[in-house]
């Protein structure tokens, strides 16, 4: 009678997986480092050192106020560090308020006036903007977001009576910034629609492309007369259509949902919609240009698809991060389509705002098409 388990079978079918897996390089990366890196970002963006901060944009009336009551820049004059940024042009304030148990909470104020703060906040680079009226201070912001609630609420208790440094019972007027354009629904579908066109790039075409070759279902085209420039494109072209009507599904979703409309111009968003797309398929070409290994493409495919995803401003500003690396960011593919949606969507951009950075993405599509054209294989 044979045993239900053979254990020392088992143990060396076992042994022989493991080695089958320890021997190729890329598992171990990609398995065990690449999501070390990934965690590592997003800590970078997520816990910061010395508290949370907060940026505020400061409108502040011309006119003094003979009331006596606060005046915003007054009180930032007399408790808060004043500071310049030559990079981005404005001046502002840092206020730090000390808390040991909980951590320190870090206000950057920056004078502006309202059109600007409110390109800044659809940018995701203010929290809240506050208004010095002369008989009180006026916050805007939008409710339902939880990092601007948070601020109003640490702000308030700072600047209305919470601090030894301020008289108490300052009139106070709360804005609710509800319109359009302002929510954090208005920041998210844009980047929605941009990380949707490029996973269904990444993953359409590259693994598509790596499976059928690892398959050798690609070998039997090369005794066709087809050229390897007309299957390229013809399967860049199906997956660009494909990403037009997802697009304009999720749109109309958001539109119907949530009130979401276009404010600027619509050609402009077809044409960086188009480079988008192209600049994604030929990044797509040339990661599946050569590899016949599903899990070392799987690997590649990530590590183009995660990083981006994490840094390029979809889900939340990419200012979060150090701005060392901020610039860096803003370079990236994503962020270039993705900042380009949104300004459409938000700010009501036009080609002018948003034509060099089509033109980046089309040529990033072209340099990395021809380079996959020219490398690729069929098995």
């Amino acid at each position: 009678m044979s045993k239900p388990v053979r254990y020392y079978q088992l143990c060396h079918l076992t042994v022989a997986h493991f080695k089958e897996l320890i021997r190729e390089p890329a598992v171990i990366f990609w398995g065990i480092v690449f999501p070390m890196l990934i965690s590592l970002g997003l800590g970078m963006a997520f816990t910061q050192k010395g508290g949370i901060e907060h940026h505020v944009g400061v409108i502040a009336e011309k006119e003094a106020s003979e009331t006596g009551d606060l005046q915003i820049k007054d009180f930032l004059s007399r408790h808060a560090e004043k500071f310049s940024d030559a990079e981005n042009r404005f001046q502002g304030y840092r206020l730090v308020i000390e808390n040991p148990q909980m951590g320190n909470t870090t206000f950057i104020f920056t004078e502006t006036d309202w059109s600007s703060a409110i390109v800044r906040l659809k940018r995701g680079r203010l929290n809240l903007i506050v208004e010095d009226t002369g008989g009180g201070i006026r916050y805007h912001f939008d409710p339902s977001n939880p990092d601007a609630e948070l601020a109003y609420l640490k702000l308030s208790k700072v600047l209305e009576g919470g601090s030894s440094v301020q008289k108490p019972e300052v009139a106070r007027k709360i804005e609710p910034l509800t319109v359009t354009g302002t929510r954090y629904i208005d920041f998210l579908v844009p980047g929605l629609i941009a990380m949707g066109a490029m996973m269904s790039c990444m993953w359409g075409i590259s693994y598509g492309m790596i499976d059928k070759r690892s398959k050798k279902l690609l070998r039997r085209m090369v005794a066709t007369p087809m050229r390897r420039s007309h299957f390229l494109i013809a399967l860049m072209a199906v997956r660009i259509a494909m990403n037009i009507i997802e697009a304009v599904l999720l749109f109309v979703f958001a539109w119907l949902v949530f009130d979401i409309s276009v404010k600027g111009s619509i050609p402009a968003l077809a044409v960086i919609f188009l480079s988008g797309n192209i600049a994604f398929c030929g990044l797509a070409i040339f990661v599946s240009s050569r590899t016949a290994n599903t899990e070392v493409g799987n690997g590649l495919i990530n590590a183009v698809v995660l990083p981006m995803t994490v840094l390029s401003g979809i889900f939340f500003s990419y200012y979060n991060f150090p701005e060392a690396v901020v610039p860096i960011i803003r370079k990236l593919p994503l962020t270039l389509f993705t900042d380009g949606i949104r300004s459409i969507f938000t700010e009501g951009a036009g080609f002018a705002q948003t034509g060099f950075s089509s033109i980046i993405l089309l040529a990033f599509g072209a340099f990395f098409f021809s380079i996959g054209l020219r490398v690729f294989r069929w098995h």
